[in-house]
């Protein structure tokens, strides 16, 4: 009985090749482009929620101060339309005073200006007033105290116009600037008949790549 070979069959090199070295470095340098620009996206999405805290952080400082000062103004005695030109229980130190109240248990004076010291950032509202009680009531027992209420105010901020529609004023009536406030982070006008107040406060936020601006207005009625 005769056996038949198989003769030997060299494998086509076809079968055997694998990726050249050109085409690994290749697959190399679009895995790390691809993994650069997802990691750059990450990046930017997470800036983009730190501002966006950021700024709803500091909208929500601004309406905790127009709040304090809205409950100061309705309950106050008098609200001066000459702020400059009234006596303050504080230095100001070159701060202009916009917002004067006098009250039961002593007079109250919102000023903007140079911060007191380099801890706060831009221009500052001060408060200069009678100190709160750990119940939140005025102290009228201790020396008016001046203190930050809120910092990071626009240095050079666009110049307030919005004072009459907040108030809904008519052509007959018209509202006074306090103390030529318009111009500043912290501005303040009233009018004198019927007692309406409106207020804005702006901030500038500054950071490596741009500048964000937030503003937030109150009108303040006693009817």
């Amino acid at each position: 009985m005769e056996t038949y070979r198989t003769p030997y069959q060299k494998p086509q090199a076809d079968t055997l090749a694998g990726f050249s070295l050109i085409e690994l470095m290749l697959a190399m340098s679009l895995g790390i482009a691809l993994s650069g620009a997802i990691l750059q996206l990450l990046i930017s999405d997470s800036q983009l929620g730190l501002r966006v805290n950021r700024m709803l952080r500091e909208r929500s400082v601004q309406h905790r101060t127009l709040a304090l000062i809205r409950d100061e103004v309705l309950i106050a005695n008098r609200i001066s339309a000459a702020p400059q030109l009234e006596q303050h229980a504080c230095n100001l130190a070159g701060r202009l005073p916009v917002l004067h109240l006098t009250t039961a248990a002593g007079a109250i004076t919102y000023s903007v200006g140079k911060a007191p010291s380099g801890i706060w950032r831009g221009q500052v509202l001060m408060r200069c007033g009678p100190a709160f009680s750990l119940e939140g009531n005025w102290s009228t027992t201790t020396t008016p105290q001046n203190r930050v209420v809120i910092d990071g105010l626009s240095t050079q901020p666009d110049a307030w116009g919005g004072c009459d529609s907040l108030l809904g004023l008519n052509s007959q009536q018209t509202a006074v600037d306090l103390a030529g406030s318009s111009r500043y982070g912290f501005s303040a006008c009233l009018e004198t008949n019927s007692g309406l107040t409106g207020l804005r406060l702006q901030q500038q936020l500054n950071s490596k790549k741009n500048e964000t601006t937030i503003e937030s207005e109150k009108l303040i009625s006693n009817s």
